[in-house]
C-alpha cells in the first residue's frame, strides 16, 4: 500500500516538475521571439542617414541575455522547488500508519488513560492544564508544575477532579504558564494517526484523521 502511495506521489510529482519546466522554457522561447522581431523590426525601418550604431545593437543584445539568463534562473528555481517537494512527498508516505504529535487542543480517553503535550516557548515555573468535556464543561485541572522551554508531556487518567472515573472519548483542553509574575499560553499539542499524504501547492500535508490536512512542518513528534 505504501509502496503504491510512493509511486503515485513521485509520478505526480514528477509530472509537476516537467511541466513547470517546459513552460519557464516556452516563456523564454516566446519572449526571445518578441525580442528578436521588435529587433529586426528596428533595424528594417530605422532612417537610412542616422541609422543605428554597433553600440546600440550590442546593447539591446545584453539587454536580451539578461533576460535570458533571468527566466532561466528562474526555471531552475522552479525545477529545484518541484524536486524538493517530490523528495518531502515521498519522506512523508513513510509516515502514513504512524502517530505524529500535531498542534491541536483534542485529548482522547481511552481505558483510563491519554496522553498529550504542550509546547512552551520559554521556561515555566507553574503550567497549569484544563481538561473539558465536548459541552465544554471543566472536568479536571492538573497541575504539572514547573517546565523547562520545549514540549512537556503530560498524562491524564480519565478521572474528574472529584476522582470519578469519566468515559471514554475526545475531550478538550487549554494550558496556562505562568513565569514570575507573567503568565503565557502555550502551544497544545494532540496524537493523531497518520491516514494520507496530499500534495498541494503549499508543499506536501498530512491527514491526521479528525484533526484534518496538517504541513508537515507543523508535525512535532513521530511515533
Amino acid at each position: 500500500m505504501t509502496t503504491s502511495v510512493q509511486s503515485s506521489t513521485s509520478s505526480t510529482a514528477a509530472a509537476t516538475a516537467a511541466a513547470t519546466t517546459a513552460a519557464a522554457a516556452s516563456q523564454l522561447a516566446a519572449t526571445q521571439d518578441r525580442f528578436l522581431t521588435l529587433l529586426v523590426t528596428q533595424l528594417q525601418n530605422q532612417d537610412p542617414l542616422n541609422p543605428m550604431d554597433n553600440s546600440q545593437v550590442t546593447s539591446q543584445m545584453a539587454q536580451l541575455s539578461t533576460v535570458s539568463g533571468i527566466n532561466q534562473l528562474n526555471a531552475t528555481v522552479q525545477a529545484l522547488s518541484a524536486s524538493m517537494t517530490s523528495s518531502q512527498s515521498l519522506q512523508a508516505t513513510t509516515m502514513i500508519g504512524h502517530a505524529v504529535l500535531v498542534p491541536g487542543n483534542q485529548i482522547v480517553m481511552a481505558k483510563g488513560s491519554s496522553n498529550a503535550a504542550v509546547e512552551l516557548s520559554q521556561p515555566a515555573d507553574k503550567l497549569t492544564v484544563t481538561i473539558s468535556d465536548a459541552k465544554g464543561n471543566v472536568v479536571r485541572t492538573l497541575q504539572v508544575g514547573a517546565q523547562k522551554a520545549g514540549i512537556v508531556d503530560f498524562q491524564w487518567d480519565g478521572k474528574d477532579d472529584s476522582g470519578t472515573t469519566l468515559a471514554d472519548g475526545t475531550y478538550t483542553y487549554t494550558a496556562s504558564a505562568t513565569l514570575g509574575s507573567s503568565t503565557s499560553t502555550p502551544t497544545t499539542l494532540t496524537y493523531g494517526m497518520v491516514n494520507s499524504v496530499s500534495l498541494t501547492s503549499g508543499g506536501a500535508q498530512i491527514n491526521v484523521g479528525n484533526l484534518g490536512d496538517v504541513a508537515l512542518d507543523e508535525v512535532r513528534r513521530i511515533l
